[in-house]
C-alpha cells in the first residue's frame, strides 16, 4: 500500500498565517544591511518548500505588512525597506540589534494565529463549518 501521509499542493494566499509564517521565517535569515531582490526571495520560499507554490504578490504582500507592524512598532521606516528599483522590487533589512528579537516576535504571533486557525478547524464537524 502507498503511504496515506501524501499531502496536496499549497498555494499560498496574502493574509494567510502559514503562508506569512514562512515568509517572516525567510525574512529572519536574510543577510543584514543589504537589499534583497523580491524575486530571489520568491525563489527561495518555492525552493524551500516544494509542497507550496509562493507568488511574488503574496510575498510582497507579507512583506508589506511586516513594515507596517515595524512602523506601527518603532514609528520609523528604516527597519525593513522595500524599494522598486529597475530589477524589481527589493527588501533591505536594517541591519540593528533591535530586529532579530522584533522578528521572533512576529514569527511567534503568526505561529499563534496558525494554532489558533487549526484548533478552529479541528472545531468543525462538517466540511461546510456547521456544528
Amino acid at each position: 500500500m502507498p503511504a496515506p501521509d501524501v499531502a496536496p499542493p499549497v498555494v499560498a494566499e496574502s493574509g494567510d498565517p502559514f503562508a506569512s509564517l514562512r515568509v517572516v521565517d525567510l525574512v529572519a535569515r536574510l543577510g543584514r544591511g543589504r537589499p534583497v531582490a523580491l524575486s530571489a526571495i520568491v525563489d527561495r520560499l518555492n525552493a524551500t518548500y516544494l509542497d507550496w507554490l509562493f507568488e511574488e504578490r503574496v510575498v510582497a504582500d507579507a512583506l508589506l505588512q511586516l513594515q507596517a507592524n515595524w512602523m506601527a512598532d518603532y514609528r520609523n521606516t528604516t527597519g525593513i525597506v522595500i524599494d522598486e528599483g529597475a530589477t524589481g522590487a527589493t527588501v533591505t533589512i536594517e541591519d540593528s540589534s533591535r530586529v532579530d528579537p522584533w522578528i521572533a516576535r512576529q514569527a511567534q504571533r503568526l505561529a499563534a494565529s496558525c494554532r489558533e486557525d487549526l484548533v478552529e478547524f479541528s472545531r468543525r464537524d462538517r466540511r461546510a463549518g456547521e456544528g
